[in-house]
């Protein structure tokens, strides 16, 4: 049988479907739906210049990639590649065919690096430095058993501070965008990413599919949001982590961690029976709060970069 690549069509519910599904299978630990997958293909800013790719094999998706610009960094140039394939089609060659693909439509919109997150796994790893990549730094996915992990108990709420969900902003969440933007700058990486604005927030992240906003929980002092732990959902008992983080006026009185175990609390009594969360490798305080939390970790990625020529 033969192995294609070609563009996923968002308005196709079957390629939607089979690309959350690849991913589900080869990255369990982030959260993909068909309509996410749709979401990202329609929204994503378009000097991202998004294109999503899908391999297939006798009519079905067995591998996928996500190919754009980092169009929200200052540093041109940068493109951004995942490639996944199913577990059980390795091999195949949808790997290979899916990067070529890709690299070349990268270079073609002025690309002159590419960087990939890779599984921490031998094969992984092999088929990246193979083809030209090298290793950066690493980050850890984590898991936590909500069906079967006791919480810590809910401390009392500081003097001062209030807890609201998102979706008590719906009428105005510019004040979570604010404090996103401003958390975003201390993330560590290779890359520096910028706000793009209000508009681009809104149709990323405040309208994007997976957001819960009933369980995404802001510390506020003052009615404006400090510290929050944002949410996603995909409706089938599994949450993750897709933010959390302090205003640095604020840092220190453990506010996000307090934000992130009623999160928690929230989503088990919700009937969420898994959650999961990741971090730089580096980041040895957050990891210790997840550890803290429940969390353990589950796996390891790398991040790759290569020099287009």
């Amino acid at each position: 049988m033969t192995v294609i690549v070609r563009d996923l069509r968002p308005e196709a519910p079957g390629d939607t479907e089979g690309f959350a599904r690849v991913r589900r299978l080869a990255l369990p630990y982030i959260l993909f739906t068909s309509d996410s997958v749709r979401h990202n293909a329609l929204h994503t800013h378009p000097d991202a210049r998004y294109r999503p790719l899908i391999a297939e094999e006798d009519g079905e998706v067995i591998g996928t990639a996500q190919v754009l610009l980092a169009y929200d960094s200052d540093e041109p140039g940068q493109g951004l590649l995942n490639v996944y394939v199913r577990p059980d089609r390795a091999g195949c060659g949808a790997g290979g065919l899916l990067l070529r693909t890709a690299e070349e439509h990268l270079a073609s919109i002025g690309a002159t690096k590419v960087y990939s997150w890779v599984l921490d796994e031998p094969g992984n790893r092999a088929f990246a430095e193979r083809h030209g990549y090298r290793a950066g730094r690493s980050a850890h996915f984590l898991r936590l058993d909500l069906a079967g992990t006791a919480l810590p108990p809910l401390p009392p709420t500081p003097p001062g501070v209030e807890l609201r969900t998102a979706a008590e902003f719906a009428d105005d969440p510019r004040p979570l965008f604010e404090l996103d933007t401003e958390t975003m700058l201390d993330e560590p990486g290779e890359i520096a990413y910028e706000s793009r604005g209000y508009a681009d927030w809104l149709a990323r992240t405040w309208r994007h599919p997976l957001l819960d906003r009933e369980l995404t929980m802001a510390a506020c002092v003052d009615g404006r949001p400090v510290a929050f732990s944002m949410a996603y959902t995909d409706g089938d008992g599994r949450c993750s982590s897709a933010m959390t983080g302090t205003a640095r006026a604020h840092r220190g009185r453990g506010l996000a961690k307090l934000a992130k175990l009623h999160t928690l609390h929230r989503a088990r009594a919700a009937g969420v029976t898994e959650a999961f969360t990741g971090n730089d490798a580096g980041n040895g305080p957050m990891i210790a709060i997840n550890e803290w939390l429940g969390y353990r970790i589950r796996a390891t990625e790398v991040h790759y970069v290569r020099e287009l020529s």
